[in-house]
């Protein structure tokens, strides 16, 4: 997916012609020189078999347009990509950030911080990796993860885990991250026959099914039984280290599917430049470019009041935990119950049109209409809430991963910490800010929607810190991503920095991750005891 090889820098360089300041050398009024990643457009072996390279043959996957190989060919594609660009204008990697601030920030600190080397693949930089290299520390633990996970010698053969992956964005509709791992997975040696659907894959790869839907909608449902069906004795059986590697690999992408849609991620590669189908926006929203202003000043005064009074609440709840003003755990329960109640009003827009199902990821679905439930207690077929001082990630989740899967533990917690702890000391547009207190609520709501209570956090800082615009964004991006959208990321923080928004995101990502795997991590140590 996020891939640098030696034609990456150059590729990279492209994209920076575009901002201000770039590094293009084009003269003016000339277009930048096109990428020379023709190729990357369509599987490796279609290109290299002559037999299947015929203008007649045509391959279709989501983000790809429908179209004679022999179009991409350079001595076609150039020309084709000249005019489109031509026709749109600069096109950035999100939907959301206006191109400029994008581009300049996040490809200059892949190139500047990371050293595009250090990515260790074949292929191009993808918007996914220009977007998140607007935060390179966090991009530098992510990145580890993400090679560790589908290039890396383990328990399950490559093609497999692109399929895997394919399996667990299908789930959320991302055709983003479906498209580049069907292009992956076919790279790796993968059968086509399987790209046909579920129908087609292993047994054992079905099976898998089942505890997707739960991890991708609601983690609390997953007990041990679902993990004995997975590893008893049979034909089709899973090994402990396969499952473990599995689970990890559903959840990383159930999670990168909330960022691609949280950010707008725009799909790279299509022959005329037309994003591949995104979440549905409602026709108010269409002509609404997203703001060029780096510091999102939709607001005006009234938002930069917001920011004021935001600073005031967090320097306020400050104090208070140095002056140790506790609360009873009795009040501290409770507040959580009325924080996971209220999240029951906390949802889109009812004008916000329900996604319909792409045809080409429905096939990689089983029970597509099995979703998100708020979690809220319901009679007594309610889950209790998980206590998270009873199952931590520290002392159980992280020591149980070390044990079964000791190459991605470690990964695993410093990607969790590289979020979780990631500060500027800014917000919006003042400095020397400590924003642990905002980061801790953001972190501990999107566990509260996933039914997560921390026992020493009071809830009541939630309401404090999270205006209501950005709950709805919150719990959109975290629970039922594909139905984001573009007015949804305009309406919170309006005075804040778009790089800002995008930590939002990172945080998310963790988070969301984190809360789904304890509850995976939870089942596991309770079959094996």
């Amino acid at each position: 997916m996020i891939v640098a090889d030696s034609e990456c820098r150059a590729e990279l360089k492209d994209y920076l012609r575009f901002a201000p300041g770039g590094v293009g050398d084009s003269g003016p009024g000339e277009d930048p020189p096109i990428p020379q990643c023709w190729d990357s457009w369509v599987p490796t072996q279609f290109l290299k078999n002559s037999a299947w390279s015929e203008p007649s043959f045509l391959i279709t996957l989501p983000n790809m347009c429908i179209s004679p190989i022999w179009l991409h060919h350079p001595k076609y594609a150039r020309k084709e990509q000249r005019e489109s660009r031509a026709r749109r204008g600069p096109r950035g990697p999100s939907a959301f950030i206006p191109v400029e601030e994008v581009l300049r920030e996040g490809a200059e600190s892949l190139e500047q911080h990371l050293g595009l080397e250090a990515l260790m693949s074949s292929g191009r930089v993808d918007n996914l990796a220009v977007v998140m290299g607007l935060h390179p520390d966090y991009f530098t633990s992510f990145w580890r993860l993400h090679y560790l996970l589908l290039h890396t010698d383990g328990p399950l053969a490559s093609s497999w885990r692109h399929y895997i992956a394919i399996m667990a964005a299908a789930r959320h509709q991302c055709s983003y991250l479906v498209g580049s791992h069907m292009a992956e997975f076919l790279q790796t040696g993968g059968d086509p026959e399987w790209l046909l659907g579920l129908h087609r894959a292993p047994e054992k790869l079905r099976k898998l099914s089942e505890i997707n839907k739960l991890l991708a909608h609601r983690p609390w449902l997953i007990t041990k039984e679902h993990i004995q069906a997975l590893l008893k004795t049979g034909e089709h059986t899973w090994s402990l280290a396969e499952l473990i590697q599995a689970l990890v690999l559903l959840t990383h992408c159930h999670s990168l599917s909330s960022f691609v849609f949280g950010c707008g991620i725009l799909p790279e590669g299509d022959a005329d430049g037309s994003p591949a189908p995104q979440a549905p926006t409602p026709p108010s929203e269409q002509s609404s470019p997203p703001s060029r202003d780096p510091l999102n000043n939709s607001g005006g005064f009234e938002s930069a009041r917001d920011v004021e009074a935001l600073m005031e609440r967090m320097q306020q709840l400050q104090e208070s935990l140095l002056r140790d003003e506790g609360t009873s755990q009795e009040e501290m329960e409770s507040r959580f119950e009325l924080e996971k109640s209220e999240s029951l009003l906390v949802t889109p827009s009812a004008d916000i049109l329900e996604p319909s199902p792409h045809p080409d990821m429905l096939c990689f679905v089983e029970d597509p209409t099995f979703g998100y439930e708020d979690f809220t207690r319901r009679g007594a077929q309610a889950p209790p809430t998980f206590r998270a001082q009873d199952y931590t990630w520290e002392d159980h989740g992280y020591s149980l991963i070390q044990r079964l899967y000791p190459e991605g533990g470690q990964l695993l917690d410093e990607k969790f910490q590289a979020a979780y702890s990631l500060t500027y000391n800014t917000i919006a547009m003042h400095s020397g800010v400590d924003t642990s207190v905002l980061r801790r609520a953001i972190w501990n709501y999107i566990h509260c929607v996933f039914g997560i209570r921390y026992d020493d956090y009071d809830y009541g800082e939630v309401n404090q810190l999270l205006e209501r615009n950005l709950k709805v964004y919150i719990k959109t991006v975290a629970c039922y991503p594909e139905k984001t959208t573009r007015r949804m990321y305009n309406l919170f923080w309006r005075h804040f920095r778009h790089s800002e928004k995008v930590h939002v995101n990172l945080l998310l990502l963790e988070a969301r991750m984190q809360a789904a795997l304890l509850y995976a991590l939870r089942a596991i140590t309770r079959y094996m005891t």
